[in-house]
């Protein structure tokens, strides 16, 4: 029988070893150091990619938008509008890529994508004055994509808009405003728009859908911390608002039911202009000035798990 003394060198090696195994399995995934991370690094999980194993476009190609004949009439796109530029980001090339570095003028912007949670947020490239360049961290955190900025090695939440770990822990990212429509739509408002080529400089068949079905499924591939309520499909989809700390959530169920194409709508005191296209099952949101704002089109368990005191717009057909 081993002595007490015997015993307790023995458990003391194991509490070492413990202490230096530990630190690395829980705050180190895919090579990112979570150390100081604000999300708890039990929550953040392999996508199963590998850190750029799903590759950003950072050398974007585009074409008039009388050649992109690989695209349909109702395929979605993302578009975005920049000083008398319009550009169109097919999600049939962002289901690959995820990211897209892109620059208009002297304006540096990223435009990302998360299939699993359908949502597309355009951001600001600059932070504090220095221009980052995003790539996909092949990690995710409630089944949203983690992106990571190359110059630091942080981690950024998608829907979040903030860096979760790294040396810019807490910063946030500007939104820009986007549509998340049908490429005809896109075209008929914007007939001089520019397409992203599918000549990415990766390999990809991009006339294949990677996530066929999932959005029509209840099921999710990624666990989540909360669960929405199933007033709505998991997949319904949402036009997500924010205003300072307020949320506040359109289904597109409820925006079908209203059938108008624009209406007013108050969130946190502020009167906003909601316009909605049902053909192309697309909104925008706008202020009285006339300018659009930023929102995310988003799964409504996503938009839920990540806002889960958010207010839902109801028709109220009477």
């Amino acid at each position: 029988m081993p002595t007490a003394s015997i015993l307790q060198r023995f458990i003391s090696s194991l509490l070492v070893i413990a202490m230096l195994v530990i630190p690395y399995t829980a705050w180190s995934k895919n090579g990112f150091d979570l150390s100081n991370s604000l999300i708890n690094p039990g929550e953040i999980l392999s996508g199963g990619p590998a850190k750029d194993g799903i590759p950003a476009i950072d050398n974007p190609k585009f074409l008039p938008g009388s050649a992109a004949s690989f695209l349909n009439a109702d395929d979605r796109i993302l578009g975005i509008e920049m000083n008398g530029t319009a550009r169109a980001y097919p999600i049939r090339i962002l289901n690959w890529h995820e990211i897209v570095n892109d620059r208009i003028g002297d304006n540096f912007f990223s435009v990302t994508y998360c299939p699993l949670c359908g949502t597309g947020v355009a951001f600001s490239s600059q932070v504090n004055n220095n221009k980052l360049n995003f790539g996909v961290s092949g990690l995710l955190y409630n089944s949203d994509v983690l992106l990571y900025d190359r110059s630091t090695q942080s981690l950024w939440s998608q829907i979040m808009g903030q860096a979760i770990s790294g040396p810019l822990v807490g910063q946030k990212l500007t939104p820009l405003a986007i549509s998340h429509t049908t490429w005809r739509a896109w075209l008929a408002e914007h007939p001089k728009t520019s397409v992203l080529s599918t000549d990415t400089g990766f390999r990809r068949n991009y006339k294949r859908d990677p996530y066929a079905g999932y959005a029509k499924s209840r099921s999710l591939y990624f666990a989540t911390s909360r669960k929405a309520p199933s007033t709505y499909h998991p997949k319904e989809q949402v036009l997500g608002l924010q205003d300072g700390d307020s949320y506040k959530a359109y289904p597109f169920s409820e925006l079908n039911r209203l059938g108008k194409a624009s209406f007013k709508d108050k969130l946190n005191g502020t009167e906003y202009l909601v316009k909605w296209d049902a053909r192309n099952q697309s909104g925008n949101i706008f202020r009285y000035d006339g300018n659009m704002v930023p929102t995310i089109q988003s799964f409504w368990f996503a938009w839920f798990t990540f806002h889960p005191d958010t207010l839902v717009f109801k028709a109220n057909i009477r």
